[in-house]
């Protein structure tokens, strides 16, 4: 099973991103992407493979924020 997790851009670099995860910030490579600073990404295996819109994204971080908790 592979897992994608969406979070916002916060930074750019060329092909390098700050991407923020509701907290937890970490490079990415953003070259398969059109993002700037503000998008919402999924990110796969340290790349962003995809755009998300806002409301998505923060609807899936509540979830992965419910399920932590649960567990």
């Amino acid at each position: 099973m592979c897992l994608a997790i969406p979070g916002r851009v916060i930074s750019l670099e060329g092909d390098r991103a700050k991407v923020d995860f509701g907290g937890v910030r970490r490079e990415i490579n953003i070259s398969l992407v059109d993002a700037s600073i503000g998008d919402y990404v999924i990110v796969h295996a340290g790349f962003a493979i995809e755009l998300l819109d806002q409301g998505e994204a923060e609807k899936t971080l509540e979830l992965i924020r419910e399920i932590a908790m649960a567990g």
